[in-house]
């Protein structure tokens, strides 16, 4: 199996922080596949503060004998996205894709070419914007040994002919352990554990901090599996802000999830936030 992108490496231990809390939103998703293979996923929120409202709709079609996926979304900014991506035809790891944005009112669009590659040690990904003017090359690439991760980011500004991004990461991974470091552009440190402790039990702590600065962060969060059917989860950082969530299956094809966001510093004044999830699939 090849490394993951570098993009997605200390994804365990951010999954820990970030799944199954909605704090401020009424969030709804809704996922299903026809018979022919389209797959359809419909998605909106509703934030509590503001009462905007957000959704967005996608298709997606893969030919899986030529290694085509099709994909087109829109959302309630009214904005297009297109996407055709090929993978394993040219050579085994490799994956093209081009997409495109396209806003109607505003008349605004984009366009970027991707490139991806694995293989069993390593994982290279670019991306090259269409613009004429002079486009921004996006570039990684992580390699994988026994365990150890080391990876690499860069990005090149052909208009201003200068490297705008250069980032480090190193660390390691097993099935149930999972180290990750970081450095960008020399300045901003980060680093995160993952552990499984048991079948139902997982942990993660997250730490960053930015050189010239006393601004630290610090969080701690887990989950538990109640059951098949219901889990929990609880995070807390430095500042005092303390996150609980709970999540049910109802029934196959119906979860919901419910999440609250309370300000440990403030705890008199209020202002603490719930969340509200129901997510189906057919």
């Amino acid at each position: 199996m090849a490394p993951p992108s570098y993009s997605d490496l200390g994804k365990q231990a951010r999954d820990i922080f970030s799944k199954g809390y909605n704090f401020g939103l009424w969030k709804l998703d809704l996922k299903t596949k026809t018979s022919s293979g389209i797959e359809f996923n419909t998605a909106g929120h509703s934030n509590q503060e503001s009462g905007k409202v957000f959704g967005s709709l996608e298709t997606k079609y893969k030919v899986k004998d030529y290694g085509l996926t099709l994909t087109e979304k829109w959302n309630t900014d009214n904005t297009l996205f297109t996407e055709v991506a090929v993978q394993d035809q040219m050579l085994e790891g490799l994956k093209l894709s081009l997409e495109g944005n396209f806003a109607p009112q505003s008349g605004n669009k984009s366009g970027k070419f991707k490139v991806a590659y694995g293989h069993e040690n390593v994982k290279a990904d670019s991306d090259v914007n269409i613009d004429l003017k002079g486009p921004l090359i996006n570039a990684s690439a992580v390699l994988g040994y026994q365990g150890w991760l080391a990876g690499y980011q860069t990005a090149f500004d052909t208009q201003q002919s200068k490297m705008t991004t250069n980032n480090f990461a190193l660390g390691y991974s097993t099935k149930d352990f999972v180290l990750h470091t970081a450095v960008n552009d020399g300045q901003e440190f980060s680093g995160s554990i993952f552990q499984r402790t048991s079948d139902k039990l997982d942990v993660g702590v997250q730490l960053s901090w930015a050189s010239g600065t006393s601004n630290t962060k610090f969080a701690i969060g887990a989950k538990y599996q109640l059951d098949d059917d219901a889990s929990v989860r609880a995070k807390v950082n430095n500042a005092s802000q303390v996150g609980l969530g709970y999540q049910q299956k109802l029934r196959d094809g119906i979860t919901l999830t419910l999440s609250t966001l309370v300000d440990g510093k403030n705890f008199n004044a209020g202002g603490h936030k719930i969340g509200v999830g129901l997510e189906l699939e057919a």
